[in-house]
């Protein structure tokens, strides 16, 4: 699912927009969306996927890692704060606490009960239940969140600034696009170029069992998929554009950041995989992010940001001091507006994730046996317990990425992003034993860093170590 944030911020005369290349902690919506709002790695927040059991919106969560998030730090700036759409897929169950519940930090809350629906869904308006049906004009979760944040901009109090952070269902799963773009991109089909339907013949084995080449109900259900994203698209732009209009109405617009991006990649028909994320690869752990606000200087060279980072640049945007948090990203701030203070690239980071499966078996594919889950009817299976790696993808020295699995196999994956973008070759037994040792030790450290050590002025990131002083220094 998308994400759109707007940050009042007082006062720079000029006003652009700046592309990333930004990377997720975690190809999966609720450990992805946990990092985001923790600016933790998920071995450290501990939210490992969808479910309650693995931590999403569960009680540990919320007294642990909720507790430092983001918002209440904007909170204490006296932010005007607002949320609308999803939060985290086990959200309002009872077991998570009810729809009474409302995290700490927002003074309107209006978050979705559950995953993401378009119509017939609960929301819990400042903790009470509020049942929607399929009405369109009352009830189509994109429009109603965009309405109830432009009367909040009306609203809120003009001696305080404000945040916002919508989350629209779009583009993801049930696919139901608003009335009037339901016969949109009627021709459109998913791109055929890059990895699509290749096999997946050097990969972890749940890459390796995809029939190759799809079957054809394979393809035209995934060709649905990707036309319908598009058309539940229409009503996210709809939404940018009202909100920048509104910004500017309210004579807002020059005084605000605006963040649009997702928690996590997708694909449709790389490997032939039909549809899904969850994997290591580019396209399920790249997203895009665009930033517009004041001072932002555009440059023509592309920044390698991580989902992790994007608290700590919100929370440094406001003003707080970001070198006392306990969070393992870094503020991109510099990057943004490079009058701010001198910034650190990023030369390379960890991706980590957690496998899930079925016990005894996934019942749309019983014949493959237990372990396994998200199976399509062509008895493709996108996840299993052994789908479980950590990689790390560097840009210094080399444009390499290197992963390791939990499984039985102790796979290993590496691929040369320069000579192959599109990662059609593992070319782990062609490199330098040397390489893939170092790039292990890196794989080692990764994992264990956190963010600031408690009673000492130096704390460790998902990069290198900085001080107070805002030196830099790298151990690996």
């Amino acid at each position: 699912s998308l994400l759109f944030w707007l940050l009042s911020f007082c006062c720079m005369k000029t006003n652009k927009r700046i592309f990333f290349f930004q990377y997720t902690a975690t190809p999966l919506c609720c450990p992805s969306r946990s990092s985001i709002l923790s600016g933790k790695y998920p071995h450290n927040h501990m939210v490992r996927n969808n479910s309650l059991s693995g931590n999403c919106s569960s009680k540990a969560w919320q007294s642990g890692p909720e507790n430092q998030a983001f918002p209440i730090y904007l909170s204490k700036k006296l932010y005007q704060t607002f949320y609308g759409g999803k939060y985290l897929n086990q959200y309002g169950s009872k077991e998570a606490g009810g729809v009474t519940y409302v995290p700490p930090g927002w003074d309107q809350w209006h978050a979705l009960v559950g995953n993401s629906q378009y119509y017939n869904y609960t929301l819990s308006v400042n903790g009470k239940a509020e049942v929607h049906g399929d009405n369109y004009e009352k009830d189509y979760l994109t429009d109603l969140i965009l309405n109830r944040s432009l009367a909040f901009l009306d609203e809120r109090s003009p001696q305080h600034p404000f945040f916002i952070m919508l989350s629209p269902p779009a583009p993801h799963s049930p696919w139901t696009a608003a009335p009037q773009y339901q016969k949109s991109f009627g021709d459109v089909k998913a791109p055929r170029d890059g990895s699509f339907n290749k096999p997946g013949k050097d990969k972890h084995w749940l890459l390796r069992q995809p029939p190759n080449p799809m079957v054809n109900s394979s393809i035209d259900y995934l060709d649905n998929a990707f036309r319908k994203r598009w058309q539940t698209l229409l009503s996210v732009d709809d939404m940018v554009e009202r909100l920048v209009k509104k910004l500017e109405d309210v004579k807002e617009l020059n005084n605000t950041y605006i963040f649009f991006t997702s928690d996590n990649g997708y694909h449709t028909g790389q490997f032939s995989l039909p549809i899904d994320k969850r994997q290591l690869y580019e396209f399920d752990i790249r997203v895009p992010l665009l930033v517009r606000g004041p001072g932002i200087q555009p440059k023509q060279t592309l920044q390698v940001m991580m989902n992790i980072d994007l608290p700590m640049t919100i929370l440094d945007i406001a003003g707080v001091n970001v070198s006392t948090l306990n969070m393992d990203g870094q503020s991109f701030l510099p990057q943004l507006v490079p009058s701010a203070r001198n910034g650190t690239s990023r030369p390379y980071f960890l991706v980590e994730y957690t496998g899930e499966g079925h016990l005894p078996t996934d019942p749309y594919c019983p014949k493959l046996g237990p372990g396994l889950a998200n199976c399509f009817p062509d008895c493709v299976c996108e996840d299993a317990f052994n789908n479980t790696y950590a990689c790390v993808r560097t840009f210094k020295d080399y444009n390499l990425q290197y992963c390791e699995f939990a499984d039985n196999e102790a796979f290993v994956e590496v691929y040369n992003l320069t000579a192959d973008p599109y990662q059609l070759e593992n070319i782990v037994k062609k490199v330098d034993p040397a390489l893939l040792q170092t790039m292990n030790q890196r794989l080692i450290k990764l994992q264990s860093c956190e963010g600031k050590k408690t009673g000492q002025d130096v704390f460790t990131t998902s990069l290198c170590c900085y001080t107070s002083s805002n030196r830099f220094t790298c151990d690996f």
